[in-house]
């Protein structure tokens, strides 16, 4: 006889429940629930991505996390914190590409491999954004002025970190292309600036670009990623465009050096029950950000990876005296 979906929908949530019960019971730590840092403001894409990962566990059986926001110095201060935290299991840490370019822009002298890593959990591409009121047509229009007039168009960008480093890229791929970098500490007063014409360019988020870009309050010149998104149809990948890059916020989870390695296995545990919930990947698909897990040992390699490519461009472009 066939299960109602009522009953399939039950069974699967108490599976899941069981999987992460099972992994809490593997190990033993001294809180009922585990502080979550995210490096950056509230409101912003961390922010949002690991509350929604924040309700779905705490649905769960097993110890329970708490997102705590601690913003400042470009996701650094948060960095910090976690980084000398008690290895006990109790304090978790959100981080992407921001922790290499942070450490080869010289502002922290610590990078990924400070942490023992848990678990890759989502990938965002970034929307090159304008104002709503910047002068190009399109991409080529940018770039075209940016190498004529260099270090004049106005961009907003955390210096250092993720939303200046792409642009360096794009520097890099268009020979004699210079911006004027604006500092912001995070996404949310970027984005604040952009919509005010402050500034005339910076990355946006897909769900912020999705909804003012319809509303005509900012303009969407190019995706950084390997395929046009179904929220721009219309808006070519910087590949079409003869920039040839992609650029993704790949998001994770990582823990203090030297946690056991029975409670790293039970967050992992954890953090993959949530990601195969099927409302959360349905809540962050509509934020623009895909799932994408991998567990310690593949997101350890990930790391490794990513550290050598972002190396060699900061070492061509001066950004990192080895």
């Amino acid at each position: 006889m066939a299960l109602s979906n009522f009953v399939k929908s039950t069974l699967a949530a108490s599976a899941m429940s069981i999987a992460a019960m099972g992994s809490a019971a593997a190990a033993d730590i001294p809180c009922k629930t585990a502080k979550l840092i995210v490096p950056w403001g509230a409101g912003g894409g961390t922010h949002i991505i690991f509350s929604l990962f924040e309700e779905t566990i705490n649905k769960m059986d097993g110890p329970n996390v708490q997102v705590v926001t601690i913003s400042g110095q470009g996701g650094n201060k948060g960095a910090k914190e976690a980084r000398k935290a008690k290895a006990d299991g109790c304090t978790l840490f959100a981080i992407h590409q921001s922790a290499i370019v942070s450490y080869l822009a010289g502002r922290v002298d610590f990078t990924w491999d400070a942490f023992d890593m848990v678990a890759q959990v989502t990938s965002t591409p970034e929307v090159i954004g304008g104002s709503g009121d910047a002068p190009w047509k399109d991409f080529k229009e940018v770039i075209a002025e940016a190498k004529e007039k260099p270090d004049t168009i106005p961009l907003g960008a955390t210096l250092g970190s993720t939303s200046q480093f792409m642009w360096l890229l794009i520097e890099d791929e268009n020979e004699g292309a210079k911006f004027k970098y604006i500092p912001f500490d995070g996404t949310k007063q970027r984005v604040t600036a952009l919509l005010a014409g402050t500034i005339k360019l910076g990355t946006v988020n897909i769900p912020t670009a999705e909804k003012n870009v319809k509303q005509g309050k900012l303009k969407a010149y190019a995706i950084a990623a390997d395929e046009r998104l179904p929220q721009f149809p219309d808006v070519p990948t910087l590949k079409e465009l003869g920039t040839d890059m992609t650029y993704s916020l790949d998001r994770g989870i990582v823990i203090p050096k030297g946690t056991p390695k029975d409670v790293i296995d039970m967050w992992a545990g954890i953090f993959k029950a949530a990601a195969e919930n099927e409302e959360l990947v349905e809540a962050l698909k509509k934020k623009g950000t895909p799932v994408v897990y991998r567990n310690a040992e593949d997101y350890a390699e990930w790391f490794a990876d990513e550290y050598e490519a972002h190396e060699k461009v900061a070492i061509k472009i001066g950004m990192f005296k080895k």
